[in-house]
């Protein structure tokens, strides 16, 4: 409890105590006596003592032009029933609205509290070798191929290789798994995780300004900025609806009397009006739900960018992934080698000259076959260039070889009918004349299935493979449909007739590993990043950042959003009909004030009760 909250629970003790004495004294006595002057004066005592501050709100805000908010409600309805000698009444309605207000930021700041511990991964400070000494200095001081020293126990401060030492780093506030990850010379490390068994030397590689911790910092704290469609709904809801209300209070004070007489029952009506019309329940609660549920994911590594993604991850109806290192482990390895034997070549040597040409490429299938050659006998390249969606062009001892898919050797006219295999095959030319085939294999993620099949979803998988890999990946994972062989601007393509065709009021979820896929990412109405940690383009990319690399996480995120959903629809319809309800009893005069301060704080503080729901899921 902060000291604010801690103050606000002080005035709120001292007034239900000055408010109890008043209810012991003597009722019904005559006006401006003695004991009519103490009970009024001890109803006043607790009116201010707990709603100063509302009062001052109100009058600030109508000097600024902000008429209709609760302040203003509030202000009115209770210095309304004090008048007309209502003091318990008007009393009690401030008293109850401050408790309301109190747990309303009890709730807030739990839920900021969710977030902050999980996200307490700021560093303060960072050692930086110069000049022989290890000084301290702000992380935002280091310059990138500076040496940082980070010793256990301390924070990352900043990303970079490790050049000395090894231990292991609790990534848990980034990726939300316990599981330490071991690290040592020549390994990539990440801001924001701790160092907890080793001394490590690191060569920074980025600016703070930069840094995992600094990208992923950024994110929770604009989230708030992007609002659901239903949390804006009622935002603009409250502008008109209370203006409404108010106008209605005062016909419903005003108008019947002129006709029926009886002004102290009309006003008394009209005071109840307003304190039941206050929408607090809706105006608190809803975005507090869509807040737990961005705190509620963040804590298991799931980034989401604001609760619009959240909303749209409810309405998820088709999910499209991209195969390679998505669903698949990426940690390709050679199962095949076919060389043609009118070239001469053995297994080896076709491995090698594929080796050399496809040194270039970052691919995990081109590193494959650049790790299962003997480094030693692989030839250097003169030139090469990699081409996208095809393969690789390389000049080895003068002669050209061409390295790549079946489109790359058609495209080069060295047509050789595709085999029937179910990894991945890459082709080989030597001296425009087909040289053999290299077939590298990979393997679903060990909780891809498992995961999937927890989608209640349409599953599309795009894949630049050819057809026959792609069909038996689908096949082992409950695939709904594959699109293969399609070029890196095919995913687009794809992706956009996908969109097309897809069910109204649903959303299209696209998965990537938001290295090359954020043309994708971002066309879905939620683009979704796979193992993400240091990577700048999924975080820029993508709605949703999974830090980790656990497919668990896509249906776990899909839950926390459908469950926030269900939370904000059961806080709209309880509010709305209990206020509904209430004002209809009170303009026919069946409900009194304390039903209003039920229909308005009782109403506030059940919605946000189910709220909290959320943040503790």
């Amino acid at each position: 409890m902060s000291r604010k909250q801690k103050k606000l629970l002080t005035r709120i003790i001292i007034s239900a105590v000055l408010f109890a004495g008043g209810l012991l004294l003597p009722h019904g006595c005559e006006t401006f006596s003695v004991i009519w002057f103490i009970r009024l004066g001890v109803f006043l005592a607790a009116y201010f003592t707990a709603g100063w501050d509302v009062l001052w709100k109100a009058v600030r805000n109508i000097a600024h032009g902000q008429v209709f908010d609760e302040n203003f409600l509030m202000a009115i309805a209770s210095i309304g029933a004090m008048i007309i000698g209502e003091y318990s009444e008007g009393a009690a309605v401030m008293i109850f609205y401050q408790v309301g207000e109190l747990f309303q930021g009890l709730a807030v700041g739990k839920s900021r509290k969710s977030i902050s511990d999980m996200m307490d991964i700021n560093p303060e400070s960072a050692n930086v070798e110069r000049n022989g000494e290890v000084i301290e200095v702000e992380p935002d001081e280091v310059e990138v191929g500076e040496t940082i020293v980070i010793k256990p126990g301390e924070k990352v401060p900043l990303d970079g290789v490790v050049i000395f030492g090894s231990s292991g780093l609790n990534t848990a506030a980034l990726t939300g798994e316990s599981a330490l990850r071991d690290v040592t010379e020549g390994d990539e490390i990440f801001s924001g995780s701790v160092n907890t068994n080793g001394l490590l030397k690191v060569r920074v590689t980025k600016p703070y300004s930069d840094s995992t911790v600094t990208k992923i910092l950024e994110l929770v704290e604009n989230s708030s900025e992007n609002k659901a469609k239903t949390e804006s709904f009622i935002t603009r809801f409250a502008r008109v609806y209370t203006p409404i209300v108010v106008i209605s209070a005062v016909l419903l004070a005003v108008i019947p009397p002129l006709f029926m007489g009886n002004w102290s029952d009309w006003i008394y009506r009209a005071l109840t009006f307003l304190v039941v019309s206050c929408p607090c329940a809706l105006v608190i609660s809803v975005p507090l739900s869509y807040f737990g549920g961005i705190g509620a994911a963040a804590r298991h590594g799931i980034m989401i960018k604001g609760a619009n993604y959240l909303e749209g991850l409810a309405k998820a109806k088709i999910f499209v992934f991209d195969k390679t290192g998505t669903l698949t482990k990426g940690s390709f390895s050679v199962s095949e080698i076919k060389p043609d034997r009118s070239l001469g070549l053995s297994e080896s040597e076709l491995l090698n000259l594929c080796a050399a040409a496809e040194r270039i490429s970052n691919h995990p299938i081109a590193k494959s076959i650049v790790n299962a050659a003997e480094s030693e006998n692989i030839p250097k390249a003169e030139s090469a260039e990699e081409i996208a969606g095809f393969g690789v062009r390389a000049i080895i001892n003068g002669k050209e070889i061409l390295a790549g898919n079946a489109r790359f050797m058609k495209k080069e006219g060295i047509f050789k009918e595709e085999p029937s295999s179910s990894g991945t095959v890459v082709f080989c030319a030597c001296g425009g004349k087909y040289a053999g085939s290299i077939t590298v294999s990979d393997t679903p993620k060990d909780n891809a299935k498992k995961a999937l099949s927890e989608l209640d979803a349409r599953k599309i998988m795009l894949t630049g493979d050819r057809k026959e890999a792609a069909e038996d990946i689908a096949r082992k994972l409950g695939i709904d449909e594959v699109r293969a062989q399609l070029l890196p601007d095919g995913k687009v393509k794809a992706v956009e007739e996908i969109f097309a065709d897809k069910p109204k009021d649903s959303a299209l979820v696209f998965v990537g590993d938001g290295m090359n896929d954020a043309p994708s990412l971002a066309r879905a109405d939620i683009g979704i990043a796979m193992g993400a940690l240091g990577s700048d383009a999924a975080i820029e990319a993508a709605d949703v950042v999974l830090m980790n690399d656990n497919m668990n996480c896509i249906p776990l995120s899909v839950k926390i959003a459908t469950k926030t959903r269900r939370i904000v629809t059961e806080n709209i319809v309880f509010a709305l009909a209990v206020k509904v309800g209430v004002l209809v009893l009170s303009a026919l005069g069946f409900a009194n004030m304390w039903a209003a301060v039920f229909a308005d704080v009782g109403v506030s503080v059940i919605a946000i009760l189910n709220a909290m729901r959320m943040i503790r899921s």
